[in-house]
């Protein structure tokens, strides 16, 4: 299972999922699985506080810079909004 992990990772997904409809937990690669479990939330975090970061030095250029005010500023600050609004959605509905 550990070599599929390394040489096929797509399939070794596919696999796992398998097992796992099918309850044969014995056989499941743990370690490797456990591994993926935790990138992804470290993921999904990493993505959050990112778009969080934009969002907030945008406000505050927006707050602090009003000479320099511009429609990319607008974009990128509604833009942000809108993905941690949903991103935060996601996650209360899991």
């Amino acid at each position: 299972m550990t070599n599929r992990y390394n040489t096929d990772f797509y399939g070794w997904t596919k696999e796992q999922a398998d097992l796992l409809r099918s309850g044969s937990l014995g056989q499941l690669d743990t370690q490797n699985l456990l591994e993926e479990i935790e990138s992804m939330g470290n993921s999904q975090r990493s993505e959050l506080e990112s778009r969080l970061e934009v969002l907030f030095l945008h406000l505050l250029k927006w707050a602090f810079q009003p000479s320099h005010r511009g429609r990319s500023w607008q974009l990128t600050i509604a833009e942000q909004r809108r993905k941690v609004a949903r991103r935060l959605s996601k996650k209360s509905k899991a």
